[in-house]
């Protein structure tokens, strides 16, 4: 099966962007270096991935007590 874009050859990405809190963005293809919404079919938000996203956790250091 031809990906529609591809056959129309449109400007394109086949990965899905991720759209994070701190209004980053990131793209699961290693190759697209054009993270614009409009290129991307497909987003998702980084809390929605599995294990989640590191801008989304509570990184609350621990720190051992001196006795």
């Amino acid at each position: 099966m031809e990906c529609p874009s591809c056959a129309r050859d449109l400007d394109h990405c086949h990965g899905t962007l991720v759209l994070h809190v701190d209004a980053l963005v990131d793209c699961t293809e290693p190759d697209c270096t054009d993270t614009d919404l409009v290129r991307h079919r497909l987003t998702i938000r980084c809390d929605e991935v599995d294990g989640g996203c590191i801008c989304t956790a509570d990184h609350t250091v621990e720190y051992a007590q001196a006795s």
